[in-house]
């Protein structure tokens, strides 16, 4: 298990290499720059000028030197005045070096926000903590009643329970974040007058008025989906010759479910659940934006709507890197709940 584990750490280091090279590629393009610049200076400011931003701020110098910079493998060099020889910061914001140093994401720089004229890692980190609140709630409450929902309905196939209980998980399956969260917001928000529509104000205290909305947008696909997974592991479960063979042998049903069925029915529903980690990132774009939580959806949207070349960079490393370690996760729980896995 050891060597396996260091195997895919290895694996998902060349990934990350591989990916963030690409997104690095993809997010300096010509197009992104200019914007850049003409963010940082003014909508009139001439062609020359614009050039002379880029230049002067390092984003001119050749693509690999750029990007082991980033990496903290190549010194970052402040910038020099020609006509004077004087050296400055780069970003003054971020109180970068006056002189070249190794200074990058192997040395836990992440980079200058242009748009929030602060550090990548003091804008990024918070926003991940604040996401990451909202994400632990929504699985608090998406996996205990997704995988009760899908035991109860597997139990005893084709039953009236069984049907009721599947035509509601498809149903919250095929709604939409985007337009659950209208129909919550209307009927919670709008109509009733119980919730708040807004979680802006759950950066200073989340409450039950103000954080049920997002938490209830997000878990509800989720809730559905492994609500699905987990009937039909239990309905295949429960078809075993293992399981006829408790019952005859006179144990009662719930028993049988209980310390027979059970842990089995959940091999498959645990590699789901894990692989909603990297779907919560993705919905809370949505979902933040939508209610106006400040988390890390919402800094991903400002980030790439405002060409904040670094801080994109932060959330596209931080979703690799959650991804690949919830994979691997899964892969090490699989091979734990099903001792017919063996590792090679």
């Amino acid at each position: 298990m050891l060597s396996f584990i260091l195997r895919r750490l290895g694996t998902m280091a060349l990934t990350m290499l591989c990916l963030t090279m690409i997104v690095f590629f993809l997010i300096n393009l010509e197009p992104n720059l200019k914007k850049l610049a003409i963010s940082q200076t003014e909508m009139h400011t001439s062609a020359e000028q614009l050039e002379s931003w880029l230049v002067n701020h390092g984003y001119r110098q050749n693509f690999f030197a750029r990007y082991g910079q980033w990496l903290g493998v190549v010194p970052k060099q402040p910038i020099t005045d020609p006509a004077t020889g004087k050296v400055s910061q780069r970003f003054s914001f971020c109180n970068d070096p006056v002189e070249p140093t190794f200074s990058g994401i192997l040395q836990g720089d992440f980079g200058c926000s242009t748009k929030f004229k602060t550090t990548v890692a003091s804008k990024l980190f918070p926003a991940l903590g604040a996401t990451g609140i909202l994400m632990f709630c929504v699985l608090v409450v998406m996996v205990p009643v997704s995988l009760l929902i899908g035991i109860l309905a597997g139990m005893r196939e084709g039953s009236r329970t069984d049907r009721t209980l599947s035509v509601a998980s498809i149903a919250s399956t095929a709604t939409p974040e985007y337009v659950s969260g209208v129909i919550f917001t209307v009927i919670f928000a709008s109509w009733l007058g119980i919730l708040n529509g807004s979680a802006a104000s759950a950066s200073q205290g989340i409450t039950f008025y103000n954080f049920t909305l997002p938490v209830m947008t997000l878990a509800i696909y989720g809730i559905g989906y492994i609500a699905r997974m987990t009937r039909a592991s239990m309905v295949e479960v429960m078809t075993q010759q293992y399981i006829r063979t408790a019952r005859l042998k006179g144990l009662s049903f719930g028993s049988v479910v209980v310390k027979h069925a059970l842990r089995n029915a959940l091999i498959a529903p645990f590699t789901v659940i894990m692989l909603q980690f990297p779907w919560l990132l993705t919905g809370v774009v949505i979902v933040e934006v939508m209610f106006r939580y400040q988390g890390f959806g919402y800094t991903l949207v400002e980030a790439a709507g405002n060409n904040d070349i670094d801080l994109l960079l932060g959330c596209s490393l931080v979703s690799v890197f959650i991804v690949l370690i919830t994979q691997l996760i899964s892969d090490v729980g699989y091979a734990f709940l099903n001792p017919r896995i063996r590792v090679q």
